[in-house]
C-alpha cells in the first residue's frame, strides 16, 4: 500500500535536486533547447509556481510512502479545483530505486480513493509523448488522452 505525508521544509530541497533536472532534460528534449538554456528555464518555471515552497497556496505536495516499510518512494504534487470538482497533477515520480514495484499504479489508486471521497469527480495530467512509463502506468489506471499539445519553435527572422 502507498499512503501521502505532506512534504516538509526539510524535504523540498531533495524534491527539488530530483524536479529541477528532470524537468530541464524535459524541456531540452521537447523543445530543442541547450541543457543550459533548458535548466534556467526549469529553474524559473518551479519559482514560479511554488514561489513560497510547500507553503504556496492552491498547491499539494506530498511525499509518497511505502505503508509497510514506511519507506519513501516517490512524490506527488497536484493542484486541487474544488469549484471544478477536478485536480490537476503537476508531477509524479516513483524514485529510481522504487520504479517497476507497481508502486506508481498503487499511487494513483490511492490519490483515486482520496480525492474521490473529498468529492473530486476527475484527475487531469500531462505527459510527455515519449515518456512510456509514466504513459504505461496512466493508462493501466484508468486515464485517457483527451488531447495533444504540440510546439513549433520558430526562427528569428
Amino acid at each position: 500500500m502507498i499512503s501521502f505525508k505532506p512534504m516538509l521544509e526539510s524535504e523540498y530541497g531533495g524534491y527539488l535536486a530530483y524536479f529541477i533536472p528532470d524537468y530541464a532534460a524535459e524541456i531540452a528534449a521537447n523543445y530543442g533547447l541547450p541543457d543550459a538554456d533548458a535548466l534556467a528555464q526549469a529553474t524559473g518555471e518551479i519559482a514560479e509556481d511554488l514561489p513560497q515552497g510547500i507553503h504556496t497556496p492552491g498547491n499539494v505536495l506530498l511525499c509518497l510512502i511505502e505503508t509497510a516499510s514506511a519507506e519513501h518512494v516517490g512524490y506527488l504534487w497536484y493542484r486541487p479545483d474544488a469549484k471544478g470538482r477536478s485536480a490537476f497533477i503537476s508531477d509524479f515520480h516513483i524514485l529510481p530505486d522504487h520504479q517497476g514495484k507497481g508502486f506508481g499504479k498503487l499511487a494513483m489508486a490511492a490519490l483515486e480513493a482520496e480525492l474521490s471521497a473529498k468529492g473530486f469527480e476527475q484527475i487531469k495530467l500531462r505527459v510527455a509523448e515519449d515518456n512510456r512509463r509514466a504513459r504505461h502506468v496512466y493508462e493501466a489506471t484508468g486515464f485517457r488522452v483527451t488531447g495533444t499539445n504540440m510546439s513549433k519553435t520558430l526562427k528569428p527572422r
